[in-house]
């Protein structure tokens, strides 16, 4: 059993986190480790119709963000690494400068020294000069930086297939594979309908 931890922060693209955590809770190898910031929550609601129950109930194990001694909060608690999505710019700062003031940063601070993945989605537009150097920073410190773009070539013309198209982004950083992501491939591209 391979164990993913999810972080949600308040960024906005929610449903990003959501459609994660599905395709997730489709692959029976994976037990997903979930924390959802306070801002998240917000987030959702503002941005969804999904209860935080429902949510919640999409991971097989959840944390509150407040629980610095959780399981994940240890290097001895084995995962595959972390993905934050949405990945708001305070918590891309506090990744930066290693300022581990809640679980999710704990987490994310574990998974970087013991040399695990870190995939970092970050949502904020334009950058600004701070924020392009703290993802700077995290990527110098080992974190892969995905950003949420838009992608043309695979006849994603539906937000929902955006979205779908941006998790398995991330998750080819784990080598998993999604159901419905379609790479790159000139002789199965075709050009999108003008409507």
């Amino acid at each position: 059993m391979k164990r993913l931890i999810v972080g949600i922060t308040g960024a906005s693209g929610a449903i990003m986190g959501m459609e994660l955590l599905r395709v997730l809770k489709g692959m029976p190898d994976v037990e997903s480790h979930l924390i959802v910031t306070e801002g998240a929550e917000a987030t959702f609601g503002y941005e969804t119709e999904l209860s935080m129950d429902e949510v919640r109930a999409m991971a097989d194990v959840v944390y509150d963000n407040g629980d610095i001694g959780a399981a994940i909060s240890s290097g001895s608690f084995r995962t595959e690494g972390m993905i934050i999505i949405p990945c708001s710019m305070k918590t891309v700062a506090g990744i930066a400068s290693g300022y581990s003031s809640n679980l999710l940063l704990r987490a994310a601070d574990v998974c970087m020294k013991e040399g695990r993945k870190v995939v970092l989605v970050p949502r904020e537009m334009p950058l600004s000069r701070i924020h392009l150097r703290n993802l700077k920073e995290a990527a110098d410190s080992g974190c892969v930086i995905v950003p949420p773009v838009l992608t043309f070539y695979n006849g994603a013309d539906t937000v929902e297939k955006q979205v779908r198209h941006i998790v398995g982004k991330v998750l080819m950083q784990f080598g998993m594979e999604c159901e419905g992501f379609r790479p790159w491939n000139p002789k199965q591209t075709a050009p999108l309908k003008r409507q």
